[in-house]
């Protein structure tokens, strides 16, 4: 895991703790003020958002506790593709470029360019260097990359 998706899965984990937890637990106590539980679908539904916050605060302390964290800045690999790498790649095809930065698969958000070590873009420019092509297996047939630029940010 990066060191900044450490950091922002300890943000959301405090926020979790902090916010989360006292409004749920008063929503608890207020829907039991209601009377008869058995009936009472506001706190069954209080009870379900316990339930489903306290084992995401499990799954961040645990995987928090068993990552290995490993800032990106420090690494040296130049033009190598490693854990952690910025990298831009440019589509053979349609000539258009994108730049996707590899980390954990908890910190993985397309939207802003980070992808997973898992999946198949990742695992194809893992051990590259800049301007080698790359095959990507991708649900429409194989798409080929060049990959233009690796930094460490």
């Amino acid at each position: 895991m990066t060191k900044a998706g450490a950091e922002k899965l300890r943000e959301q984990l405090h926020e979790l703790k902090s916010v989360e937890r006292p409004r749920i637990t008063a929503a608890i106590a207020e829907a039991r003020a209601h009377g008869d539980l058995s009936e009472n679908a506001e706190y069954h539904a209080a009870r379900e958002q316990q339930s489903f916050m306290e084992g995401r605060i499990n799954k961040i302390e645990s995987t928090l506790a068993d990552a290995q964290i490993i800032d990106v800045e420090k690494i040296n690999e130049k033009d190598k593709v490693v854990f952690g790498a910025t990298v831009t790649i440019l589509n053979l095809e349609t000539d258009k470029k994108v730049t996707y930065q590899i980390v954990g698969e908890l910190e993985a958000d397309i939207k802003i360019g980070l992808i997973s070590i898992a999946s198949p873009i990742a695992r194809s420019l893992i051990g590259k260097q800049i301007e080698d092509i790359v095959d990507v297996n991708a649900p429409s047939g194989v798409v080929e990359y060049e990959i233009v630029d690796v930094s460490y940010v």
